[in-house]
């Protein structure tokens, strides 16, 4: 198996969850898995590592990295960016067949919409926002939202949605395709940047990540011998006003 197929494969179970966060990567089982040996099982954890996938323990192999709710704040941020700019792109640059793509996909969600079907739903949502990508023939971009968006993929597609939230996001939908439609670039940057931002504040909400605060250990008083009583504080001193220059003179 080539590198890159090994980076490929063991970053789908990363962001598919079958490696939990936090959890060990079983090195010897992924290696009889991949069929390959350690020096490129690790080859590919480093690269994993330095996208944020993965944490490297010194001699102690590594671990899946914690997703934090500032972690995901921050994504959410960029990819937000990302989708903003993308959508301004695609508006001056997407083919008419490309915006009848997207139009196509749109009308399959809005029937599992309807049918409120949350699981039919969430694959079509996610070939919306990457065709919108596509669509601006950018491969910079392209590959800069691939590698963000990939470590937000289950938060984003997987949690469920209340009722009220739902029906908010098929609006947006429906504001973003007439936007793209109408090719106003503005307005389209504009909405996915208020789509992304109400995703986060969902997926916040729903407590996906883990709390950034970590507890503070607890105060531990300090033992007296038998017999002793324990020294009293000296008295604090008072603040002295301060001298003027003057004063300070001789």
């Amino acid at each position: 198996m080539l590198h890159e197929d090994v980076v490929a494969h063991l970053r789908d179970k990363l962001i598919d969850g079958v490696l939990p966060p936090g959890s060990r990567v079983p090195e010897k089982e992924l290696c009889a898995e991949l069929g390959v040996s350690r020096t490129p099982l690790r080859e590919a954890l480093k690269v994993l590592a330095s996208e944020g996938y993965i944490v490297l323990l010194p001699n102690r192999g590594a671990r899946v990295a914690k997703m934090t709710a500032r972690n995901m704040e921050e994504l959410f941020e960029v990819c937000g960016g990302m989708e903003a700019l993308a959508g301004e792109l695609a508006c001056h640059y997407a083919t008419d067949a490309e915006i009848a793509g997207i139009k196509a996909l749109h009308d399959r969600m809005a029937e599992f919409y309807e049918a409120r079907n949350l699981a039919g739903y969430y694959p079509l949502n996610r070939a919306i926002h990457e065709a919108i990508v596509r669509a601006t023939h950018n491969s910079v971009l392209m590959n800069l939202y691939e590698n963000v968006s990939a470590r937000i993929r289950r938060a984003r597609f997987v949690v469920p949605m209340p009722p009220d939230h739902w029906r908010l996001a098929m609006a947006e939908h429906e504001a973003i395709l007439n936007a793209l439609q109408r090719r106003d670039a503005i307005m389209l940057s504009s909405i996915l940047k208020t789509h992304l931002r109400n995703k986060s504040e969902q997926v916040e909400r729903a407590g996906f990540a883990e709390s950034d605060e970590t507890p503070a250990p607890a105060a531990t008083a300090r033992k007296t011998p038998a017999g002793k009583t324990p020294a009293k504080k000296p008295p604090a001193k008072k603040n002295q006003p301060a001298k003027s220059e003057m004063e300070r003179i001789p």
